[in-house]
């Protein structure tokens, strides 16, 4: 197998990541893996390591794979060419890429995102498979739909446009697609023309054995939200969150208070926003303390894709979860059973505070919750299934 990374799959400390280290993780268990990755941040020496132990081969380009200077990226949005709107294209990844298969000769090459794809593209005679992850022409549609201002709306439409006609000639090329839940199966079949044999269903899992209960108290009236705002759809579920959900929690439970992780902090967010119940620790290397600690973690997104690793690792530590539906959209959830799930402000501040002053919903919530990511949504059993796909089609 050849394993081509947009990032470097190793911590699996965001969506992403987790995502390409367990894939990568499921096939080297019983097949000769060879890596090659783009360093979207400077590598430690023990993360290589960690990496190295699973693959034979590991090739790591030192460039960050959306790098492009402000004059192409300009010129992209002037362009008719589809492919101008999106990731710029590294010669020295394509040069390296097909170096290592003219050594390896795999039998077949996955593509992990849509930015990693056209190296995948450029070899013959292996089987090609694609992790689509999100489906970011939809994403952009979302925003256009949601756009303030005549020009923004066009930018977004083109956006929009561009990538849509870019992922349909991209994705119809590999043999089989991979899409992280059933509802995103569906949207793909719209939009791009795919044969059924073309799409594997691959769900986004979590870590059971990491992610675990450890049965301690949370600190009361305490709430956390994980990602970092540097993310849009992160950082306009906090900007909502804190203006227009926030206060009304603080009326109910005065004594609310929320913890956001992530390294881009409060500098992300528009001014005005905070008060002294919110605080920002960073980025941390191991979320799992400051989550179990939390009464409840909240998911206000309304824009995205894919689906969310932050609920199913709350649900796996035993935290239990409000969301807006778009939070939660493709996973097998049910709301009031599994999380507590609400769209307009007022409702989302009074089914969080209701979880805050609640012990046995929140017992409830999150023992349903720990007990259906077992069954559906651990990385071992996923990891199992994608191989089984991955070994047929070879």
């Amino acid at each position: 197998m050849l394993f081509l990374s947009t990032w470097f799959p190793y911590p699996p400390n965001q969506g992403s990541k987790t995502r390409a280290y367990q894939l990568l993780k499921a096939l080297a268990q019983h097949h000769d893996v060879a890596l090659v990755s783009f360093e979207d941040v400077p590598l430690r020496p023990e993360w290589l390591e960690v990496v190295e132990r699973m693959c034979p081969l590991v090739e790591v380009i030192r460039e960050r794979p959306f790098a492009r200077p402000r004059l192409r990226t300009w010129l992209g949005w002037l362009s008719l060419t589809p492919s101008a709107v999106v990731a710029g294209y590294s010669r020295r990844m394509a040069d390296r890429v097909r170096e290592v298969a003219d050594r390896w000769k795999p039998d077949l090459v996955l593509a992990m995102t849509f930015a990693a794809a056209p190296y995948a593209l450029q070899l013959g005679g292996v089987r090609r498979v694609v992790d689509v992850d999100n489906l970011l022409a939809l994403m952009l549609y979302e925003e256009y739909m949601q756009a303030q201002g005549p020009l923004r709306r066009v930018r977004r439409y083109v956006a929009y446009r561009k990538l849509r006609r870019y992922e349909r000639r991209l994705f119809s090329q590999f043999d089989l697609c991979l899409i992280t839940s059933a509802l995103d199966c569906g949207r793909i079949r719209e939009y791009i023309p795919l044969r059924e044999a073309q799409i594997g269903l691959v769900p986004n899992g979590v870590d059971l054995d990491y992610f675990a209960p450890n049965g301690r108290t949370p600190e009361p009236d305490s709430l956390v939200f994980t990602g970092s705002l540097a993310y849009d759809p992160n950082r306009d579920a906090m900007e909502y969150f804190l203006q227009e959900i926030f206060p009304q929690i603080r009326q109910a439970r005065p004594a609310a208070r929320l913890t956001i992780t992530g390294a881009a902090g409060r500098a992300a967010l528009r001014p005005g926003l905070l008060d002294e119940g919110v605080s920002f620790p960073g980025y941390l290397d191991d979320i799992r303390p400051v989550v179990r600690a939390s009464t409840a973690a909240v998911v206000p997104l309304r824009k995205g894709a894919g689906t969310r690793l932050k609920i199913l690792e709350a649900m796996g530590l035993g935290t239990p979860v409000v969301s807006t539906s778009k939070g939660a959209e493709g996973l097998r959830v049910e709301a009031g059973v599994h999380l507590l799930m609400a769209d307009r402000p007022a409702e989302f501040a009074s089914q969080t505070a209701r979880l805050l002053g609640d012990p046995g919903l929140r017992a409830s919530l999150a023992e349903k919750a720990r007990r259906l990511v077992e069954k559906e949504y651990g990385w071992d059993s996923i990891g199992r299934q994608f191989e089984r796909m991955v070994d047929g089609l070879a």
